[in-house]
């Protein structure tokens, strides 16, 4: 490995941080406090972007902050799944940034300084969790996330919220704890937390107790994936501003969750021993039990974000289910989904945002005829839905044919079964919205008119960017190469 010296991880992780604080001294100045949340995200996607000629080139910056003990270190280091992970966040917080300022404005938020604030020390966090190089600055990092997230998830204050929030904290704190008992239990085997491509326990395979580290895994990073049965707080934390259920809930927490799995299966287990001690086929279950139940849970959801919310628990899934399948091209998939999917859902967050800010209205049940008053957002919304049930040129058929091939190529055509079923069961519950939206008539006589600018354009960035996404799949940010780049170093000397 082609590893070299560099202050750049550490900056990008920083960048937040500064902005945290600057946003806290401004916090009676606006306008200054917005210019701050906007310029950090803007020079934090800077950074991360600046590195992605050196890893495309095999030169991985790495620096070293602090070392504890003999294979313990809080250290940075940026591979090519972690950049796949970092681009996408940074990219899309640029673009949240402004539509936060937009719903913010107009529902005339109380404790902004406090959201904008906790919003930058998540974007920290994430950024943490994608470089990390081993797997203590991991869990010290998505530990970060799970507490600075709580005061986004309770940032209305009411009983529902605090209630929201307390579940919140009891689900991913749980998950936290077997978390740090996973760690525990991976350093004495190993003697090492350094993340190594293609895992540094796949000699162990005859030691005992190595299906016990895989269940502590299970659960710590389960929680964060919204794994049923381990779901039940994402729905409910919907209760969240809009701009925090589209960054936080669809991009960055439950992504730490299911990039920690990928983590897992290809960096700490391995895929030989993953394979060998049956994990594969545990996680595979779980993965396709999830995409199915929560698929005809979001039929019975009236509340868009609810629904939105379910839909997300099925998606995380499809990650899941590539990763344990094994199979180098269903890794493509699932690691391509890792930034399909969350491109395609934040602009649906942002659609449900911008006619909630506009009209008041949650519930799909009173959404008729309002694609006729808000064509543009709900034309972004349809653009999003056609593209995670997976209908081309939309991204998520990028991601979802590699899915399928890989379930094919893993000699497990009954997952490909589920994948082909789930995209029937998305369809159905994503298409009465838009069938409401722009074929029946509304009752009331109320007119609305799109929302505020600073809404309107980032949803129609995000839904052409699934679009770019869709018909360039290594357009621009080089996903896929990085995608393909990371399969090869998992994968090297293991056939399947």
């Amino acid at each position: 490995m082609n590893t070299f010296t560099s202050i750049l991880p550490l900056i990008a992780v920083l960048i937040p941080v500064l902005a945290a604080v600057l946003i806290l001294i401004f916090s009676r100045r606006q306008n200054i406090r917005e210019f701050w949340t906007i310029a950090a995200s803007v020079a934090m996607f800077g950074v991360i972007f600046t590195m992605l000629p050196d890893v495309l080139g095999g030169k991985f910056p790495h620096i070293d902050l602090l070392n504890i003990a003999p294979g313990i270190s809080l250290s940075f280091h940026v591979d090519t799944v972690g950049l796949i992970f970092g681009l996408s966040a940074s990219l899309l917080w640029i673009i949240t940034s402004f539509y936060s300022i937009g719903y913010m404005r107009s529902l005339a938020e109380h404790k902004q300084t406090r959201y904008y604030t906790m919003f930058a020390l998540c974007l920290t966090s994430t950024i943490g969790i994608a470089f990390s190089a081993n797997l203590l600055t991991f869990v010290l990092f998505y530990e970060i996330l799970t507490i600075a997230t709580y005061p986004l998830v309770i940032h209305k204050e009411t009983p529902a919220a605090m209630s929201a929030g307390r579940k919140y904290l009891a689900y991913l704190l749980t998950g936290g704890l077997a978390l740090i008992a996973a760690t525990a239990l991976t350093y004495y085997y190993a003697g090492s937390l350094d993340f190594t491509a293609g895992g540094f326990l796949s000699n162990l395979t005859g030691q005992p107790n190595l299906m016990l580290l895989f269940v502590l895994f299970l659960v710590g990073f389960g929680m964060k994936s919204a794994l049923i049965p381990l779901h039940s707080w994402l729905p409910t934390a919907m209760i969240a501003p809009t701009p925090v259920s589209a960054l936080l809930h669809a991009v960055a927490v439950v992504k730490a969750g299911v990039f920690g799995g990928i983590r897992v299966v290809g960096f700490i287990f391995g895929p030989a021993l993953f394979h060998n001690i049956g994990a594969w086929q545990i996680l595979a279950i779980m993965a396709a039990i999830t995409i199915i139940v929560s698929s005809l849970l979001a039929f019975y959801q009236d509340n868009l974000k609810r629904r939105l919310a379910y839909s997300t628990v099925g998606h995380l899934s499809y990650i899941l289910l590539g990763i344990s399948l094994l199979s180098p091209i269903s890794w493509t998939g699932s690691l391509i989904h890792l930034v399909n999917h969350a491109t395609l859902k934040i602009t649906l967050f942002f659609c449900a945002g911008a006619v909630y800010a506009k009209t008041h209205v949650e519930n799909i049940s009173e959404l008729n005829g309002i694609g006729k008053q808000m064509p543009i957002t709900m034309g972004a919304f349809t653009l999003a839905a056609i593209g995670l049930v997976g209908i081309p040129p939309l991204n998520g058929f990028v991601s979802k044919w590699y899915l399928g091939e890989g379930a094919i190529n893993a000699g497990q055509p009954v997952y490909l079964g589920v994948l082909l079923l789930s995209g029937l069961l998305n369809a159905g519950y994503f298409f009465p919205v838009i069938r409401r939206a722009f074929f029946m008539s509304s009752e009331k006589r109320t007119r609305f008119s799109e929302a505020s600018m600073f809404m309107v354009v980032p949803l129609v960035i995000t839904a052409l960017l699934s679009l770019f996404l869709g018909l360039l799949p290594d357009g621009l940010f080089h996903f896929f190469q990085l995608a393909g780049d990371t399969v090869a170093s998992v994968f090297s000397g293991v056939i399947r």
